[in-house]
């Protein structure tokens, strides 16, 4: 009976036990990198052109670009993607894929699950130049030629040529804060995409083979229908205009800090060592798969 004299309700049975949770599935590498790759791809835009992207940066950085000199663009326009993880260099890869004229587009993930298959790569990362290559040569079918020595001469020439033919570099350096070159002794390991170069030549006047901006005074193009081709005159100043899969926005860098930047690529980040990933690094080491090397594609 209860206080108020009414008869207690009968027990009730306790309830039975949950369920057992059903056994988590086995953990397959790769299976959420790639979720988080194709939502990646998904934000893929157009992103800015290179040429007001340009413009854009001269107007900024009237510091850096000397007013004596005329300003030589030679650009390809890349598409843009940020990057998810350590992907930095399959990132800068398929940027450049769009450089090639290749039939048809390369998914980013086919180039995630070819580098995985291969043994490339086990968390994205990219520390093979070598392996660069011929990743690249599988999933596009493309010409690849891998510099050593760095960007500086005898290579700077060649790279020059490549890059106002249209075609693109691919190149490992230290990124700083700011995603500019920086000596980090291969810390900061990052992949870029060259798609262009900036020259700062001097002379009152150019040829008729170069068009001035119509906007930006002092900005010139290689005129419309003329193969593009290097000036005499050696430049006074070089930039290379370059992407990569931290920014939407092109960069324009020093083209001898870069090269200073790739060729002391040495050590492997000490965090990498300590975050119980396992990463693939070619014998050697970092210095034998990146420092000093970069790679030009063409179709």
């Amino acid at each position: 009976m209860t206080a108020l004299g009414c008869p207690s309700p009968p027990l009730l049975p306790p309830p039975p036990p949950p369920p057992a949770p059903p056994a988590a599935p086995p953990l397959v590498f790769g299976l959420e990198k790639s979720r988080l790759l194709q939502e990646a791809l998904a934000r893929a835009g157009p992103g800015p052109g290179a040429r007001e992207d340009v413009k854009r940066l001269l107007k900024l950085r009237k510091d850096c670009f000397r007013s004596d000199l005329k300003w030589l663009l030679f650009c390809s326009d890349v598409p843009s993607l940020i990057q998810e993880g350590p992907q930095c260099g399959l990132v800068a890869l398929w940027m450049a894929g769009s450089l090639l004229a290749l039939p048809e587009d390369v998914p980013l993930e086919r180039i995630v699950a070819v580098a995985l298959e291969r043994g490339y790569t086990a968390q994205g990362e990219m520390f093979s130049a070598a392996d660069m290559a011929r990743l690249a040569e599988e999933v596009f079918g493309c010409r690849v030629q891998l510099l050593s020595g760095g960007l500086a001469e005898p290579n700077r020439c060649h790279v020059l040529q490549h890059l106002i033919a249209g075609w693109p570099l691919l190149v490992p350096y230290d990124e700083d804060y700011n995603h500019e070159p920086c000596k980090k002794r291969g810390h900061k390991a990052h992949w870029a995409v060259g798609a262009g170069v900036l020259l700062g030549v001097p002379g009152p006047t150019l040829s008729p083979e170069y068009e001035e901006d119509s906007e930006l005074k002092g900005l010139f193009y290689p005129a419309s229908g003329k193969p593009p081709r290097l000036p005499e005159d050696p430049p006074e100043a070089l930039y290379l205009l370059s992407k990569q899969g931290k920014s939407w926005h092109y960069q324009l860098w020093d083209y001898g800090q870069l090269c200073e930047s790739n060729l002391q690529l040495t050590d492997l980040a000490p965090v990498r060592t300590t975050d119980g990933k396992v990463y693939v690094v070619p014998p050697g080491g970092v210095h034998a798969g990146l420092c000093g090397q970069s790679l030009l594609l063409r179709p």
